[in-house]
């Protein structure tokens, strides 16, 4: 893999265009913008997803968490699903099959959310027509007994897969892939936990803030480093002894380096401890539409950031320990005090002003938001609209990431469009590293590989993943 040095205008037949580049050198990474960065064709481009969006088929040829395992009660196993703007129903039948059709009958177009779950498949409580897993109809009881008719007939329809509670879907063309390799999908499920949260915003503004590695010294500042003992939360952990939130606070100009690699783009992130020691954060974006972060020297973060439609998104989480199991209960407890089931509808955000508190915002946060970071970034995406203005904005040296992803986008919807395969890493990727280290000043490019070798050897099922 390398290091992205300078990165050319991109120009298409629409006359859409991104000037940027950037150079590295071993201490110091400069950035030169052209303004504006992005045209306002560019910005359609790569935000709108519904069927036939270029954007949209670039996410549709890789599999997408569509819903969690805990959403398809037993007591009757039927989820509505949007995805892409388009209406879908999940469904599982008596074998534990799941199912992903569309969601209007192809009789008269009557919903089939509220389907009879029989006779191995959903059947249209209308006037009786009966889809499989695959869509296909394979009962029509009002139609006269030697009809045929059935066998013409099949919903549009999708692979699933289940993994970890989480229910994904390849909602493209062709033969599916693989599951990418992230370790999030090897661990074994009671080492995992999935939940999702809604976001009135555009997926790709929700996706930028994820590789945004300057931002967390600012949108998640906490101005105490009070010791803080709820499980499974982003910036509490310690290293070497020193709070992740004073390393966030006090070291808020750090050097990013982007790193081209199979499944994306790797973020190095350098926070130079006054010449004792650096701060090396590694984290990852991987194409289209995923994150992969440290949460603590234990436990990582894997988060695809999924649309609904253009307007609206969800976020999924995954996360993975390496030591000891999971503590299901105590994440689900935790999470769903702050979510409004059953649409995971954040009980906090736009309705009352973020719980915004200024007395907070001087004495205790930067924001003032409170102190779960996922209402920060709500805020900070839902804020900047539901599709971003693009045209209005300015790109700095610490975007180096967003401007490297962008560019992945634009390559990736250029070849979709010429062969029609928008999968751009292969199954076989390497694995994403994601951790947190401080290392000495000359030997931090080997310090985090070393401590993820280490972490892995500790641990009960990621030893045989040593990268």
């Amino acid at each position: 893999m390398k290091v992205i040095g300078s990165l050319a205008i991109i120009k298409s037949r629409s006359g859409l265009c991104i000037g940027f580049s950037y150079n590295n050198d071993k201490h110091h990474t400069k950035s030169k913008v052209n303004s504006p960065m992005t045209s306002s064709a560019q910005n359609e481009l790569m935000t709108r997803v519904g069927p036939g969006t270029p954007a949209g088929g670039i996410l549709r040829s890789h599999w997408q968490p569509i819903a969690l395992t805990d959403e398809l009660p037993k007591t009757r196993s039927v989820r509505a699903v949007e995805v892409f703007g388009e209406k879908l129903v999940l469904f599982s039948n008596q074998n534990n099959e799941l199912g992903l059709i569309g969601r209007h009958c192809a009789h008269r177009g009557a919903d089939l959310c509220y389907g009879r779950l029989e006779d191995g498949g959903l059947r249209c409580p209308f006037h009786g027509w009966l889809f499989d897993i695959n869509g296909q109809c394979i009962e029509q009881p009002a139609e006269p007994k030697d009809s045929e008719l059935y066998k013409r007939i099949r919903q549009k329809a999708y692979p699933v897969r289940e993994k970890n509670g989480v229910i994904f879907s390849y909602l493209g063309t062709g033969f599916p892939p693989d599951l990418p390799n992230l370790d999030c999908l090897i661990a074994p499920r009671n080492y995992s936990f999935a939940f999702k949260g809604l976001v009135e915003c555009n997926w790709l503004q929700l996706l930028e803030v994820g590789i945004d590695p300057a931002h967390a010294s600012f949108l998640h500042r906490f101005l105490e480093d009070e010791e803080d003992t709820e499980y499974g939360l982003q910036f509490r952990d310690n290293i070497n002894n020193i709070p992740m939130t004073r390393l966030m606070r006090d070291y808020y100009r750090p050097e990013i380096k982007v790193e081209a690699t199979d499944y994306g783009h790797r973020l190095v992130t350098l926070r130079n401890l006054d010449n004792q020691g650096m701060h090396v954060r590694v984290t990852n974006q991987v194409f289209p539409n995923a994150i992969h972060i440290p949460l603590s020297s234990e436990m990582t973060l894997t988060q695809w950031h999924v649309p609904i439609d253009d307007f609206r998104s969800y976020w999924y989480a995954m996360f993975t320990s390496f030591g000891e199991p999971v503590d299901q209960a105590i994440m689900r407890k935790q999470r769903l005090e702050l979510y409004e089931m059953p649409d995971y509808i954040p009980k906090t955000g736009k309705a009352n002003n973020y719980g915004f508190n200024a007395k907070e915002q001087k004495n205790e946060t930067y924001t003032g938001m409170g102190y779960d970071i996922n209402v920060h970034d709500q805020w900070a995406v839902e804020s900047q609209g539901v599709i971003q203005d693009r045209t209005q904005e300015t790109l700095g040296t610490s975007d180096a990431a967003i401007l490297a992803y962008r560019k992945s986008l634009i390559r990736a919807i250029r070849n979709h469009n010429k062969d029609e395969t928008g999968n751009t890493f292969p199954p076989s990727h390497k694995l994403p590293i994601a951790i947190d280290v401080i290392a000495s000043m000359d030997d931090w490019e080997d310090a985090w590989k070393e401590a993820d070798i280490e972490r892995r050897k500790k641990s009960s099922w990621a030893n045989s993943n040593i990268v």
